[in-house]
């Protein structure tokens, strides 16, 4: 079942001018990173403290009908936001293009992390180089469709 409630975009300029391209072209433009060319599927997340839906788009990492999403932050020392959110409430929306889906997603840890992050960093090299700018290990959620919708 799609998330529900009221939206509220981001105070980020880009994130928000990004997802309102996404949406407004039923997924054919904006699908890549500005500044990369790499591409980028939309988060949709329920706010861990406000109850709002929360968009953000995140590098596309697709293995077998399965996504990853990296809590990387440009390498900055925290998380960011939609981290809290996906602890919170593991039931995400995903929009691949012009194809939204339900996903529940679980944070990947030992040996199922280490096979997300190597594919993470073949779609987009500059987690490795990020990554090495902070303490933090970035986290990784695998997201898998919500089965029966």
């Amino acid at each position: 079942m799609p998330l529900e409630g009221e939206y509220e975009p981001s105070t980020t300029q880009w994130v928000r001018e990004q997802v309102e391209v996404y949406e407004s072209s039923g997924g054919t433009k904006g699908t890549t990173l500005w500044d990369t060319g790499r591409p980028v599927v939309v988060l949709t997340t329920r706010g861990a403290e406000s109850g709002k839906i929360r968009k953000a788009p995140v590098m596309r990492v697709e293995y077998g009908g399965r996504y990853a999403v990296v809590g990387s932050l440009g390498g900055s020392p925290r998380h960011p936001l939609w981290y809290f959110n996906v602890k919170a409430d593991p039931h995400v929306e995903l929009q691949d293009g012009p194809v939204k889906q339900d996903m529940m997603a679980h944070e990947a840890t030992g040996e199922e992390r280490a096979e997300w992050w190597q594919r993470a960093v073949a779609v987009f090299p500059r987690y490795a180089d990020v990554q090495k700018k902070t303490s933090r290990e970035f986290p990784v959620f695998v997201l898998e469709p919500v089965v029966g919708q």
